[in-house]
């Protein structure tokens, strides 16, 4: 009783010399890293309800450092400005009585805030 030999199936490697001869090369495979690794719904949504959340927190960083460096570009220029009105009217006072100096800046500063209205 003599078995036939089994055809080969498609799943059985079959292996051997190579054809081209390069015998040192690795064999080929498929290039698939994450074939089977995908993640889960839930765990997708919670890595993009992480990252919302910091990107909320870095939007917020950014706004109040803004909101710091224009603070002190605005102090920075009003103590520029009161310094340059100063010299005006000590230089105004040289030429003209105290009094004098005295009504003019009143009458700018009543013509300043009747502006900003």
């Amino acid at each position: 009783m003599i078995s036939a030999p089994e055809p080969p199936t498609a799943t059985a490697a079959i292996s051997g010399a190579r054809k081209n001869g390069k015998s040192w090369k690795p064999t080929k495979t498929a290039f698939r890293p994450k074939a089977g690794a995908s993640r889960s719904w839930e765990a997708r949504l919670e890595q993009r309800k992480a990252l919302a959340a910091t990107k909320l927190r870095e939007k917020e960083m950014k706004e109040e450092k803004e909101a710091a460096r224009q603070e002190r570009n605005r102090v920075l220029k009003e103590r520029r400005e009161a310094k340059v009105e100063k010299e005006r009217y000590e230089q105004l006072a040289e030429k003209m009585h105290a009094k004098r100096v005295e009504r003019i800046r009143r009458r700018e500063r009543r013509n300043k805030a009747l502006k900003e209205r």
